[in-house]
């Protein structure tokens, strides 16, 4: 699933990158979006993985643009870490919705579960 969902995520990002000249809107509803689905598809036994992926994945993405091409996360002059740092700024609110969401969907799963396998015995 994390597989999956990094190639996804890649793949929105260059469609966004195609559509306008930076990361913009079309990235941050596919990385919420992204979030959500995985949370919902992923096994119990990867949900760690899962719960781990958002701030890991936005980091390398935004870290990669900031590397390669500065001016679309940030100003074209920016030095890579500054590109990063205005890149995750930039973005916030998608890491915060599609985090949130994410860990509040396998707690809810987590718990459904235990509570599935409790009434089972």
């Amino acid at each position: 699933m994390v597989s999956l969902a990094v190639a996804l995520l890649l793949t929105a990002t260059v469609l966004d990158l195609l559509l306008s000249d930076g990361l913009g809107l079309l990235f941050d509803l596919a990385f919420v979006t992204v979030c959500v689905g995985a949370a919902l598809a992923v096994r119990p036994s990867d949900f760690f993985a899962v719960g781990v992926l958002p701030p890991l994945a936005m980091f390398a993405i935004v870290l990669l643009l900031a590397l390669t091409d500065p001016g679309s996360v940030a100003r074209a002059d920016d030095n890579a870490v500054q590109a990063t740092v205005s890149g995750l700024s930039r973005h916030a609110v998608a890491l915060v919705l599609g985090y949130g969401a994410c860990l509040g969907l396998l707690a809810a799963r987590r718990s459904y579960l235990q509570r599935h396998h409790e009434t089972d015995h």
